[in-house]
């Protein structure tokens, strides 16, 4: 094996590399014609699965497109081409769509699959760095992901190529992601065991305080009262109640701060005339996500849940949101 040389320049290389990835890139943004659109419109028109194939580094790319496009709406999965010519051909159906990947489009493993493929009426695109070639002709719509030169100074190592698949393969899963209008709450439920799934599916009737958890006083409570109602309940605060079991205001730790430079009797004076009126709530049935932005906004650690009248049916306080995963 050569051995390194001592002084070489490894930023310049890196320098280089990106370079020469970021410009086959852009090159990608003049060759979007009627061939993306018909990809997409097939695409959308499946009513099987995307199957994504293609062999060695075009193979990881499959792989990584076909994740992308499970996760974003779109239900697909990779079939290894060697393996579909011995037996895993079983997993496409005539209701399928095939995306396949080759540089040269050439790949024997992958050619091997388009008469079996042509029987079934199964639609193909095609994502090569050669428009003339085998994959490409047969294809309903051919991807032109070619590269001048590879990043790889001999020009052999798939680096440029590899990275212009992935570009393509992406905006083929944002298109039809926008196509299909799939939501922020869609993406969650394709990932309900990360961060993101606890952000966009928890609900703050999970995390709420509900109940006998819930502090409340009546608006004729004394601070005194106020207080010892606040520490039972241990979030902060202590929502105030009108007659008619409506939220009148809120008293919160910060106030209680801001009480004590007067001059009162905790004892005698009222909390109605201490609470913070029009406060900050969050509805029934809100994401969990929302209340913590509610929360950052007012800069402030805690709100009541209420109902469609405005009667509160339950409370959480930002310890809540960090225990749940949501901050």
């Amino acid at each position: 094996m050569p051995i390194p040389t001592p002084d070489f320049d490894y930023i310049a290389s890196a320098q280089r590399t990106i370079g020469l990835e970021r410009d086959a890139v852009n090159s990608l943004l003049n060759r979007l014609d009627s061939a993306f659109e018909r990809a997409c419109r097939t695409l959308l028109a499946c009513n099987g699965r995307i199957i994504v194939t293609g062999m060695g580094k075009s193979g990881h790319i499959g792989n990584k497109l076909a994740a992308t496009l499970a996760s974003t709406g779109s239900p697909a999965f990779f079939v290894h081409p060697g393996e579909a010519s011995h037996g895993d051909m079983g997993m496409i159906t005539r209701e399928d769509v095939v995306i396949a990947l080759s540089n040269s489009g050439n790949t024997n493993e992958v050619v091997t699959l388009l008469p079996l493929l042509k029987r079934l009426g199964v639609p193909l695109i095609s994502l090569t760095g050669n428009p003339e070639s085998t994959l490409a002709k047969a294809a309903i719509a051919n991807l032109d992901t070619g590269v001048e030169q590879e990043a790889c100074p001999l020009n052999l190592a798939p680096t440029s190529s590899t990275t212009t698949a992935l570009v393509m393969g992406d905006a083929l899963a944002i298109g039809l992601l926008e196509a299909r209008g799939f939501s922020a709450e869609d993406f969650a439920f394709s990932h309900p065991g990360g961060s993101l799934g606890r952000r966009l599916l928890l609900l703050v009737d999970d995390i709420m305080h509900a109940g006998e958890r819930m502090p409340l006083v009546s608006t004729d409570t004394s601070l005194r009262d106020a207080l010892l109602e606040m520490t039972r309940k241990g979030l902060g605060l202590t929502g105030i109640l009108t007659a008619d079991g409506s939220l009148a205001g809120i008293f919160t730790d910060g106030d209680l701060r801001r009480t004590l430079d007067q001059p009162i009797d905790i004892h005698q004076v009222r909390i109605d005339t201490l609470m913070t009126r029009r406060c900050k709530t969050v509805h029934q049935g809100a994401l969990a996500a929302e209340a913590l932005k509610i929360m950052d906004d007012g800069k402030i650690s805690g709100l009541f849940v209420v109902d469609p009248d405005g009667k509160p049916v339950g409370a959480l306080n930002m310890h809540d949101l960090l225990r749940a995963g949501v901050v």
